[in-house]
């Protein structure tokens, strides 16, 4: 894995904080998921690190992120904010609600033998009217943290994941596994703030990407 403090550096030189009242009239809109949360941990990695506390983290991330160095260029909204625990179907509606314009759900995975590895992206197994661009964007996002951090790209598969089933018709939608916590490795590399940040930062910036080549009502 690339060293974290690299990819942030060159992000933020390419994209220095320069907000001059920015407008918010018709920004794309993303919902973003951070999966779990609450009385449900998700994976819980061989040194005790939650799945449900690095995906929040990192979607906080994002969120900070969007205001320093983009100004609030995306409208982003998270399906929970805090560690709670909120139904599939509200966080499914939120999107709906919302019109979004990508919905993206964030993970960590886990497997029996510990050597397994990498990110993982999903889109809804079922055919829908944004399945082509949940393909593009899902597979966009695997190239980036692989080409910025080096993560192991495991590809794009189909599941039939309710979070997706349910966005399929209403934007693209993606489910990225951000690695095994189940791997001792990525476990201590998700648990490091420059590696939060780092993904954070890639995420975002191949969803402004997405939405800025016109991707978006």
């Amino acid at each position: 894995m690339k060293t974290a403090l690299r990819i942030l550096f060159l992000l933020f030189t390419v994209y220095p904080p320069l907000c001059y009242g920015q407008s918010t009239h018709n920004l794309p809109i993303v919902s973003i998921d951070p999966g779990h949360g609450g009385t449900d941990s998700g994976a819980i990695g061989t040194q005790g690190v939650l799945e449900k506390d690095i995906v929040l983290k990192v979607a906080q991330e994002m969120v900070r992120l969007n205001q320093d160095i983009h100004c609030g260029t995306l409208e982003l909204y998270l399906t929970r904010y805090t560690d709670t625990l909120v139904s599939l179907k509200d966080r499914t509606g939120l999107a709906k609600a919302l019109k979004a314009d990508a919905y993206i759900s964030l993970h960590c995975n886990q497997a029996q033998r510990k050597g397994a590895q990498g990110i993982e992206m999903y889109v809804s197994k079922g055919r829908g009217r944004h399945t082509e661009a949940s393909f593009r964007l899902a597979n966009t996002i695997g190239q980036n943290l692989n080409l910025h951090l080096s993560l192991k790209d495991r590809g794009v598969k189909t599941g039939n994941f309710q979070v997706l089933r349910k966005t399929a018709q209403l934007c693209p939608s993606v489910l990225v596994e951000l690695g095994f916590l189940s791997n001792g490795v990525e476990e201590e590399h998700l648990s490091k703030k420059p590696s939060i940040t780092a993904i954070a930062l890639v995420l975002l910036e191949t969803i402004k990407v997405y939405c800025d080549g016109g991707n978006h009502q």
